[in-house]
């Protein structure tokens, strides 16, 4: 299993329960994965229309412009993931064995949404032998949790990601969630909480300490 360094990561798979979802919860780590040299990034999502996923798709471009994508996007049902767990075993089993990752990202299996917590239920035993990083996406369920990985982020960074958010979905600005200082507001708590201005933060269940 690959130690926790960002310069390390060769090959990512990053796994969604629905458009914005990866960004929402790890676009700070995206961007900072874009100075990896000669990434490799394996992009998948069980759920969305053709209209979202053309989103996604231009999201992972503006976050990832340097890295080498590859995506496989699904149209199981919103909401009802739970209800189709063969096909979305089968679609996490395909992403593992596509790209052999040194890095995963899923939404966390504290996530109230049942697509969320249904995607990181299948994650371990698909990939067990790459690093993997749990994202949090803020939600009306009040289900932020403990967290014990922290990436910090320069001020640049974060509203950088609030702006590429704004930028790839459109679609969502509607929505009354859907604002900076929500973004922003989970950033900077996370950022006191590990002395840095803003910051996200991860859950990982097993990693490696490289002497």
């Amino acid at each position: 299993m690959m130690p926790l360094r960002l310069g390390a990561a060769r090959s990512v798979v990053l796994l969604g329960a629905h458009p914005d979802d990866i960004e929402i919860g790890a676009g700070g780590l995206l961007l900072a994965l874009g100075d990896v040299p000669g990434l490799r990034v394996h992009y998948v999502l069980l759920t969305g229309t053709p209209d979202r996923q053309a989103e996604a798709r231009a999201a992972a471009g503006a976050f990832l412009p340097h890295a080498r994508l590859s995506f496989a996007l699904h149209d199981l049902p919103d909401g009802r993931v739970p209800a189709r767990w063969g096909e979305a075993k089968q679609i996490v089993d395909a992403a593992a064995s596509t790209l052999a990752a040194d890095l995963v990202l899923a939404p966390t299996p504290d996530d109230a949404h049942q697509d969320h917590h249904t995607l990181a239920a299948l994650v371990p035993t698909s990939f067990r032998d790459a690093t993997v990083l749990y994202y949090e996406i803020p939600k009306w369920d009040g289900d932020l949790g403990r967290r014990n990985v922290y990436l910090p982020l320069t001020e640049e960074r974060a509203r950088r990601k609030v702006e590429l958010l704004h930028a790839g979905y459109p679609s969502q600005k509607a929505r009354d969630w859907w604002d900076d200082e929500v973004f922003l507001g989970l950033a900077r708590l996370r950022g006191m909480e590990c002395r840095s201005r803003y910051a996200e933060a991860f859950r990982c269940e097993k990693a490696v300490i490289e002497p």
